[in-house]
């Protein structure tokens, strides 16, 4: 049925037949001789007499929204547009001049959402004497008596209704754009769709159909729209001690009725003033807080030294990180794969680390380790890096235009081993440290070298340095020595052009330097900086990056928390022993725990602080066992408690890593299992510290003393043995964070999760490191394509 006359004035002889053919046509369904007036002011929401109705639509005007004739016409008029099941019907569609039926009852689900009834007979409605029905929950007149909330809710009314009318795309008669984003989410709950991949289907949907217009981009904008049928939620702040809401007649109160709280979270403003978040006196923080790696003092020192590189937007920077794998998992336990990745940190924080920005640019085959014959196989991956830094020329796709690419290498991430393998330091014996190098405080006790002498980063005045009766140092003596500092790269790059190398399995084994050889003998030389020069010194500017080469958090997160669970339940792993005792003896140092010996003769070992009984074991067992966590937290922890045995068995570097920072502490506590709880979860604090997404320049230094004299008291409770060349490196951590920024960025965790992905591609046994490349292959043209 024709509708353009409702556009027309109310005076023009089409607009006067058209309200006549359309009382003609709302007779067949009245209700108690009644029908909905559509007259702009009553907007279809009241019910009058036909006579009443015809005055108002001829005299004031036709609600010029109101098109689709829903609630008027024929019996079954609106069960012939919608269908009796939801769907059109030929009727509908025939009657309906916009094009657009639908199959789903989208009037019906909006006039329920916003109460809007569709029978006079209906409770909420109220009689009058003037023969006039008003439906009570939602009046949408525009008299200054109603309230905001009323007006409000008018308005997401109309909006909704407009969208429930609107066809998807011209043509359309299966879904309005309201019925097919509800359709939409109902896919996404129903198959617990992520956001992203829902993401990811809109823009696939609106680039599939470009007829589709004005439809929500993202889930943040579909959200939006749908939220207004009530699907949304109330934040209401609380008092941090319980004591209140902030809702109701305290709706507007700044701080605690109760208490006394400031309802504000308290902020650290420029100059260390204290205010109070939310409040018109908090002044912005425009503080830098370590975010990225660009945040730090490696990358800024980068920039400063190569300006014309860091003034390109288009220069990217690389980090570097290779580990073995076994691809047959446990069909051949000696079979060894390395991947050499790239990882590209001009992505912002929540692209940097994912796997599939990584680029997979070595492969190196073997049946082991490469060991530190790896500069072999980097060679073709060191020229490329050279050509890069030079420039290569490149197609912008956005622009359409041709540009100089260029690129540097800015660090390598590797466990500890795979240190060495890359920076040509050792990471073995008297020198493990690779920052310390030749001062590095170590020691032989009994069979084993340990790292000791932490005294050494304290202030020079402090008393604990002529306490040496306390520590773990050889015959007790005092410790006036000064901390070790960082060796530049020039320094290590000086000292390894000195050393000769030759690569391959086939060279003769090292030899130690006899009396009288001089340095033309072919012989392997090592010194305190490695027995190697290191590739990437080919790069120019390798030796002047501030960081080179960063200390995998991961590995020496696990390591520490091994060594503290070994010690504390005496596992296999413990660095207490009988012969540990017997070097204490033998050092002149801590008699109180020396070997004693029993009435009928034998030895036994006196309990130290850290010491836990038999009972005090099971009962920080049993915590473990029955410790639930949220989902997604970490793995099942009970299912690693053997209590037969009173140990923990195949803990993962995750469960070390939640363990370290969150249940250990609490385990302790709660079962009240060692004197040395204080001190363990000082250390638990220094790793959550340190492991933080943002973390303030201003609060390392503080963080660096604080595992300096936890470190120290360390030394007291417990034996040298326990300072593995792992916990040493706990001193240096505080410094790469400000050189290298959060450890998120420079850790193995992403690492491993991606080695993890590379070994699901090995489908042919016979050749894993072909299955590999093709499968990386595959992946990268999808992404490309």
């Amino acid at each position: 049925m024709d509708t353009s006359w409702i556009d027309l004035p109310t005076g023009h002889p089409n607009y006067v037949e058209g309200c006549m053919r359309f009382m003609e046509f709302s007779k067949h369904d009245l209700v108690n001789g009644k029908i909905r007036c559509p007259c702009k002011n009553c907007k279809v929401e009241k019910w009058f007499p036909v006579n009443t109705v015809e005055g108002h639509i001829l005299f004031k005007g036709f609600y010029k929204s109101y098109k689709k004739w829903i609630f008027h016409g024929k019996g079954g008029m609106i069960h012939g547009m919608i269908g009796s099941d939801g769907g059109s019907t030929s009727e509908g569609s025939l009657n309906n001049e916009s094009g657009f039926v639908g199959r789903d009852n989208m009037g019906g689900l909006l006039r329920s959402a916003f109460s809007v009834n569709t029978s006079p007979n209906c409770p909420t409605f109220e009689a009058r004497e003037d023969d006039e029905w008003i439906e009570e929950p939602v009046n949408y007149e525009t008299d200054d008596e109603y309230d905001d909330s009323t007006r409000e809710e008018e308005v997401k009314y109309k909006k909704l209704l407009e969208a429930s009318e609107e066809k998807l795309y011209e043509g359309c008669t299966n879904f309005s754009k309201l019925s097919f984003l509800l359709h939409l989410f109902h896919l996404k709950c129903m198959n617990h769709c992520s956001i992203e991949s829902f993401n990811m289907l809109l823009k696939l949907i609106l680039d599939a159909f470009p007829q589709i217009l004005d439809f929500p981009s993202s889930f943040y904008y579909s959200k939006k729209m749908i939220k207004d049928l009530g699907l949304g939620y109330e934040k209401i702040d609380a008092c941090p001690n319980n004591c209140m809401l902030y809702w109701g007649e305290f709706l507007e109160k700044d701080k605690c009725h109760v208490c006394g709280t400031s309802r504000w979270m308290k902020t650290k403003g420029k100059g260390d003033i204290i205010s109070d978040q939310g409040t018109d006196t908090c002044k912005k923080d425009d503080k830098k807080i370590l975010r990225h790696p660009s945040d730090a003092l490696a990358w800024k020192a980068f920039n400063e030294r190569h300006r014309d590189f860091a003034l390109d937007p288009c220069s990217v920077r690389f980090g570097l990180a290779s580990d073995g794998f076994n691809p047959y998992r446990l069909m051949n336990t000696t079979y060894s794969t390395w991947p050499v990745i790239l990882i590209p940190y001009n992505l912002p924080p929540w692209l940097s680390m994912k796997p599939s920005s990584f680029i997979l640019s070595t492969l190196i085959l073997g049946k082991a380790s490469p060991g530190n014959d790896i500069d072999v196989y980097l060679q073709p991956l060191v020229h490329e890096l050279k050509l890069l830094w030079t420039g290569v020329e490149a197609f912008d796709a956005f622009d359409g235009k041709k540009f100089n690419l260029r690129a540097a290498l800015l660090w390598t991430i590797n466990d500890f081993p795979g240190y060495a393998m890359l920076s040509g330091l050792s990471t073995k014996g008297y020198n493990a440290c690779p920052i310390c190098v030749d001062s590095t405080p170590s020691n032989r006790f009994g069979n084993k070298i340990c790292y000791c002498s932490y005294r050494k980063w304290l202030l020079a005045n402090h008393p604990y340095r002529s306490q040496g009766n306390k520590f773990c140092e050889k015959f007790g003596t005092n410790e006036w020595g000064k901390a070790p500092s960082r060796p530049s790269g020039t320094d290590i790059f000086s000292e390894q052009e000195k050393v000769e190398y030759v690569y391959g399995k086939s060279k003769a084994p090292p030899k130690k330097r006899q009396r009288g050889d001089n340095d033309n003998n072919d012989v392997q030389d090592e010194s305190a900086f490695g027995i190697k020069r290191s590739i990437l010194f080919d790069l120019v500017y390798w030796e002047h990056n501030l960081l080179r080469h960063n200390l995998d958090v991961m590995h020496i997160e696990k390591n520490v928390s091994e060594n503290i669970l070994g010690t504390l339940l005496s596992m296999d792993k413990s660095r207490d022993s009988k012969d540990d005792r017997k070097a204490l003896e033998k050092w002149r140092i801590k008699p109180h725990l020396w070997l004693s010996t029993n009435p009928n003769g034998s030895e036994y070992m006196p309990p130290a602080s850290y010491s836990m009984s038999t009972e005090e074991k099971e009962r920080f067992l049993n915590v473990l066992q029955k410790l639930k966590v949220p989902d997604g937290y970490g793995s099942n922890l009970s299912s690693c408690v053997n209590m037969k045995q009173r140990k923990l068995i195949n803990l993962k570097s995750h469960d070390n890593h939640v363990l370290m920072q969150d249940i250990l502490p609490i385990a302790l506590r709660a079962s009240n299992a060692t004197k040395v709880i204080d001190l363990l979860a000082r250390l638990s604090s220094f790793f959550k510290k340190l492991c933080s997404n943002t973390i303030d320049p201003d609060d390392l230094d503080g963080l660096q003393d604080e595992i300096i004299l936890t470190l120290c008291q360390l030394e007291i409770e417990f034996l040298p043995s326990f300072f593995t060349i792992m916990v040493h490196l706990l001193i240096h951590l505080v410094e790469e964070v400000k050189l290298g920024g959060p450890v998120q960025y420079r850790w193995m965790y992403p690492i491993e999760r991606y080695l993890s992905h590379l070994k699901s591609h090995v489908t042919n046994k016979a050749q894993p490191e072909g299955s590999i490349a093709e499968g990386f292959l595959l992946e990268e043209t999808i992404r490309f394509c």
